[in-house]
């Protein structure tokens, strides 16, 4: 009983002490990131995404050109 304790709780305490790096690692990219990781693979859709992309950069260019004519 006593070997079964101590198994239990060397256990818990390796769970406890993983390191969860990977999962922080995969939430630092930004959607925009994301995006474009997708539009480059060879998935299904992949071209809109890289579409979508592009049409988003011309109108953030297009917008920026417009706020310094002002």
């Amino acid at each position: 009983m006593r070997t079964a304790i101590l198994l239990v709780t060397a256990l818990f305490l390796c769970v406890a002490c993983t390191d969860k790096k990977q999962a922080n690692d995969r939430q630092a990219l930004t959607q925009r990131e994301r995006d474009s990781i997708i539009g480059q693979s060879a998935l299904p859709g992949a071209k809109g995404v890289r579409r979508a992309l592009s049409v988003a950069d011309s109108a953030r260019a297009r917008a920026d050109r417009a706020s310094q004519i002002r």
